[in-house]
């Protein structure tokens, strides 16, 4: 964990070294190549013309957004471009669906994300002012449709901001809200810093703020979230992936607040693994979950050195939710054969919650491995858990320092006899 903690603080420091070079170079205002920003006329053509014309520029440049709303089909960010968004500017997805042209995305067809760079490096999107995706155009569409939220159906929804393949990503500043999908997506890519942004969506299907797939180095600092699924999910690889998957790892989330929404999840597709994970200073107002770590044995693989310390929630359903059974939300009951040790078998461990503080849940949560793959190496010090359910635990090995559940019904904690706890 020292040795990692090294490697963050370098990786905090490295994009320094490349931010300041999209500034350096040529200014292109979309107004100039014909932008109307009146909110009713399209100016995706004019957008992407400014784009072009920036990229075209040894050095890159800053394609500049102000003074008004740019309504807009998808346009595509290039290498060394700086999107800046001036406060009181809107970025505002066209209503119309026919926009949106067929595009693949992790081998499976949707349709092209309002904005998108792919194969890039050095890209930021900055500034005051606002994505938003006229995401309720996409969710009537979907509504009452069965696996809407999965890749590949026939009701394909685009994503806000996918960065795909890219290196050296930042977005600072601005507010995202109401994709017709999830609203920010790393993919593939290494080097993302997300600071001071703020996600919005109303009650709304698969809205999730930040899903990093088989992504390396992220930071995730100073971000309010309140969505209408995952407030960040951390995923590799698909159910029944053939394989092989990158890993998502050295990822760290810190100062952030999150209210309505699904909160922190790694999982539960995570066939290439989740390693090297840091949460710190992270309170949680209203959301389904708090910690959650979830996979199966059609999804999983290595999920390790996963820390989550100095936690606040309040009013959340499920504090801590760890299992190798998702998508169940209980333990099974009474013993259960173990099934073959596959490449998807998920094998959870190294695991620590530190300074975790959690009031008015509707369930303390639980911990279950699979007994093929118990849980094991998880550590809780100072965890303090109050809610109207207690918390279940088995297939899993687990220390306590000064941990206490509290249930206003049942038992605070039920500790099934196919699991282990050292306490002090």
């Amino acid at each position: 964990m020292r040795v990692w903690a090294i490697v963050m603080a370098g990786l905090l420091a490295a994009p320094c070294a490349w931010a300041g070079s999209n500034s350096a170079g040529k200014v292109c205002d979309a107004r100039k190549f014909g932008a109307v920003a009146d909110g009713t006329a399209k100016d995706t053509a004019a957008i992407q013309k400014a784009i072009d014309s920036c990229a075209a520029n040894k050095g890159g440049g800053v394609v500049e957004l102000s003074g008004g709303t740019f309504l807009s089909g998808p346009i595509s960010l290039k290498s060394n471009i700086t999107l800046n968004i001036a406060t009181g500017a809107t970025l505002l997805g066209s209503p119309d669906r026919a926009d949106f042209p067929a595009f693949t995305f992790a081998r499976l067809q949707t349709v092209q994300p309002l904005v998108s760079a792919v194969n890039a490096e050095n890209v930021k999107i900055t500034g005051g002012g606002t994505i938003d995706g006229n995401g309720h155009i996409w969710w009537e569409y979907v509504r009452g449709v069965k696996d809407s939220g999965v890749l590949g159906t026939d009701h394909p929804r685009p994503m806000g901001i996918l960065f795909d393949h890219c290196k050296h990503v930042e977005m600072n500043g601005v507010t995202v809200q109401n994709s017709g999908f999830w609203q920010i997506v790393p993919n593939y890519t290494d080097d993302v810093i997300f600071r001071n942004i703020k996600i919005l969506a109303p009650l709304s299907p698969n809205t999730d703020a930040i899903d990093p797939f088989s992504s390396s180095h992220i930071v995730i600092d100073h971000v309010f979230s309140s969505t209408g699924d995952d407030n960040v999910a951390i995923k590799s690889g698909a159910i029944n992936s053939p394989g092989p998957d990158a890993p998502s790892e050295y990822i760290t989330i810190t100062d952030c607040t999150f209210e309505h929404g699904h909160g922190i999840s790694i999982g539960s597709e995570v066939a290439g693994g989740v390693h090297h994970v840091h949460v710190e200073r992270v309170h949680f107002k209203g959301t389904d979950n708090g910690i959650r770590i979830k996979a199966a044995r059609d999804r999983g693989n290595d999920v390790s050195d996963i820390t989550f310390k100095d936690i606040e929630m309040d009013g959340v359903k499920n504090a801590i939710f760890i299992t190798e059974y998702y998508p169940s939300s209980k333990a099974p009951q009474g013993d259960v054969a173990p099934a073959e040790i596959t490449r998807l078998t998920p094998k959870f461990h190294d695991i620590h919650l530190e300074n975790v503080h959690a009031v008015n849940s509707a369930s303390d949560g639980i911990i279950v491995g699979l007994p093929e793959s118990p849980v094991f190496d998880v550590t809780l010090k100072n965890v303090h858990v109050e809610g109207h359910g207690g918390m279940e635990i088995a297939y899993a090995k687990l220390k306590f320092d000064d941990v206490t559940f509290k249930a206003e019904t049942g038992d605070g904690i039920t500790v099934r006899k196919t699991a282990e706890i050292t306490a002090k």
